[in-house]
């Protein structure tokens, strides 16, 4: 009897079965469309993207297609399909998530990055909304999942033990062959100098797919001692010329552009005039830097090591890779070895970008983030602290070190997103329009206004340096655009990876303006000042003299470099290390317990001491109890958690319980203790 013919469900699993790879494709191109509508926010955009980059819809749907072969080694396939395709829609729709608050899309270095975006929870990259509905919904899909694994029908077909697992072999060893021949047809591309660009040409999957399988730096084909020592003596060969070194102030301008070259904005006036007039008397210029409205830390890296990103994975950022298992040389350990102190400052969290680790395999002296901070004032959303204590703290570090010349990196956050769409300033300073509609206006005048307060605080720091008796020169820089959706025909450069440099000193330093990479900015800034230290600064010291920067043999020098020195052998070194990781000190200050006081009538204890911040939990015999902050010099805590001769520390914390400065021990000593014990004897 043919049961097929009798049984209508039986019948249809019959021709799916025998139709099941022209099903698959048609399915993996579903997926793919869906997938690419949800990243553009858009059914027309992707469409527009099958129109016109066809080859590479197939190639993406190639990919999903090799995944979906898995479930052929197993016979509960339905389920192995199902959860094979919510695997992808649901990088999709991380994707489509992420870029409604970013531009630079989803990539495989982001899942190293979830603590730092569970940790911002002060800003709208998600809301408390969104990751219920998120979780509920995985809650759900993983529910019918396991529904479907024990319910869901199963391969009723012969599994052919030998060819099956062939096939399927054979369709995966296709991916890498047909990868190389789509990127040698120019179908594909090997490296996105522009991620977003890149993910918006090529296609979310094979995008995210590169980013999962290209990481690190791929090593030089030619890459050798002799290469490396050839990029070496190409090097700058003079020595550190200035006797009387100065201080050296990097300042990193959070999202920090010229509005004024935004070409459809109109302002009431200039919003930048303390960094125009820099622009104006001292050495300045366009920067080109690694990223577009996010990825501070990859411009960041750039900065500090002289090393460009180009040679790196896609979507990469080294602080959360290379950096947690290597050291590495930059400008901070050049400059120690001239004496300098060398100091981070930043009004945001420690353990951001996994930055102390960062910092110490950099080789800084100190870092003191937010967490040592005695923060009081935020921006008008409250998202995140303004950049005016930054000016103290710089000042703080420097004094640190008392008879060294001092090199500090200050990192500002105040013009970070997200940007209101809602009216937020009742009677803004500057006034904007021009924007496409109220919304963008509301998000562009709320952003100027921010940019016009860390403008003051560019003229407020050069002021407070001026006061100082010491030569100093401040090299301030934007990471990134905004992100507020600028492409390049909104812009007077014409480029979305550019932005601004300034600098200023207080001994004559010759104006000498330039067009740089970030990877340039301190090597430029190194030479005017007739410093000359370091395996990569001096290397791009002499192709700027030269004016070889850019060229094919520069840059193939630059590439074996950093290859050699993150990577590779350590040619350079000679088998050494002269730039071993440092024992990073979180802070400049101590803070220390001074004494306690038990209120009984109360029911809290108050420690007063010195340096307590938002961020000071008290421990009592090594066990955290819940702290109040009071000001800087006291704490509150519940007087039930305290006994005579305890032990109290109080620690500064980071994220993830990380515990960043501790004060010295205090055995506390309650002063009603004998007269409680007497009472009780008598």
């Amino acid at each position: 009897m043919n049961h097929s013919k009798q049984n209508p469900k039986l019948r249809s699993i019959v021709l799916f079965n025998r139709y099941s790879l022209l099903i698959h494709a048609a399915l993996s191109m579903l997926l793919c469309f869906t997938i690419e509508a949800i990243s553009r926010h858009s059914i027309s955009k992707a469409a527009y993207f099958v129109g016109q980059h066809t080859l590479a819809f197939a190639y993406n749907s190639f990919i999903i297609f090799a995944s979906l072969s898995l479930v052929y080694l197993i016979r509960r396939r339905a389920f192995a399909r199902i959860l094979i395709s919510g695997f992808w829609l649901f990088l999709g729709t991380i994707n489509g998530c992420i870029l409604s608050n970013r531009v630079t899309p989803f990539g495989y270095t982001d899942l190293k990055c979830i603590s730092d975006l569970l940790a911002m929870r002060n800003t709208s990259y998600f809301t408390t909304s969104e990751a219920i509905l998120v979780v509920c919904v995985v809650a759900v899909f993983l529910a019918f999942c396991l529904y479907m694994f024990v319910k869901g029908p199963k391969f009723q077909g012969e599994y052919r033990k030998i060819l099956t697992p062939c096939m399927v072999g054979l369709c995966l060893l296709m991916l890498p062959v047909t990868t190389h021949a789509a990127q040698n047809s120019n179908i594909l591309a090997s490296y996105f100098s522009n991620i977003a660009q890149g993910y918006e040409n090529y296609g979310f999957v094979y995008g995210f797919s590169t980013s999962v399988v290209d990481r690190g730096m791929s090593k030089p084909k030619d890459y050798s001692k002799e290469t490396v020592a050839a990029a070496q003596e190409y090097s700058k060969k003079e020595t550190t010329t200035n006797p009387d070194r100065p201080n050296i102030i990097t300042v990193l301008l959070e999202s920090f552009i010229d509005p004024t070259e935004v070409k459809y904005l109109n302002f009431s006036q200039d919003p930048i005039p303390n960094f125009r007039k820099l622009t104006e008397n001292y050495t300045a210029g366009y920067l080109t830097v690694p990223v577009v409205g996010a990825g501070t830390a990859n411009t960041e890296f750039e900065i500090l090591t002289g090393m460009s990103m180009q040679y790196f994975g896609t979507g990469e950022y080294p602080y959360k890779t290379i950096l947690k298992q290597t050291d590495c040389e930059s400008i901070a350990s050049n400059l120690s070895k001239l004496g300098y102190g060398t100091h981070v400052v930043h009004n945001n969290g420690g353990n951001f970008y996994s930055r102390a680790n960062a910092f110490s395999m950099m080789g800084f002296d100190t870092f003191t983030s937010k967490e040592l901070m005695d923060i009081r004032e935020y921006t008008p959303l409250g998202s995140w602290p303004t950049d005016d204590i930054l000016i103290d703290e710089t000042i703080k570090a420097m004094d640190a070190t008392e008879g060294q010349p001092d090199f500090v990196y200050t990192i500002t956050v105040q013009g970070h997103g997200d940007y209101p769409t809602e009216k937020t300033l009742a009677a803004p300073e500057i006034k904007v329009s021009g924007a496409l509609d109220e919304a963008a206006n509301n998000q562009w005048e709320y952003y100027v206004n921010m940019l016009h307060e860390v403008d003051k605080f560019i003229g407020k720091l050069t002021d407070e340096l001026a006061k100082r008796n010491e030569n100093t020169i401040v090299v301030f820089f934007g990471d990134h655009l905004p992100s507020l959706g600028l492409e390049e025909q909104d812009l007077v450069s014409g480029n979305t990876f550019l932005t601004k440099y300034a600098t200023w000193n207080n001994f004559g330093l010759a104006k000498q303006d330039a067009d740089l990479a970030a990877y340039e900015l301190l090597a430029s800034a190194t030479d005017a000042l007739g410093i000359h230290e370091g395996t990569i600064f001096t290397y791009e010291q002499q192709a700027l003299t030269q004016g070889a920067r850019g060229s094919e043999s520069y840059l193939e020098g630059l590439n074996h470099l950093q290859y050699d020195l993150l990577y590779g052998d350590r040619y350079a070194y000679n088998g050494s290390n002269p730039y071993p990781a440092s024992d990073l000190i979180m802070g400049v200050e101590d803070t220390a317990i001074v004494n306690i006081w038990p209120s009984s009538v109360l029911g809290y204890a108050t420690i007063s001491g010195k340096n307590f911040t938002r961020w000071s939990k008290v421990y009592v015999n090594g066990e955290k109890i819940t702290t109040d902050y009071i000001n800087s010099s006291r704490l509150r805590i519940n007087l039930e958690d305290l006994e005579n001769g305890d032990t109290i520390v109080v620690n500064q914390m980071g994220s993830s319980n990380t515990v960043f400065r501790s004060t010295p021990e205090y055995i506390y000593s309650d002063p009603y203790a004998d007269s409680t014990e007497n009472a009780v004897l008598e």
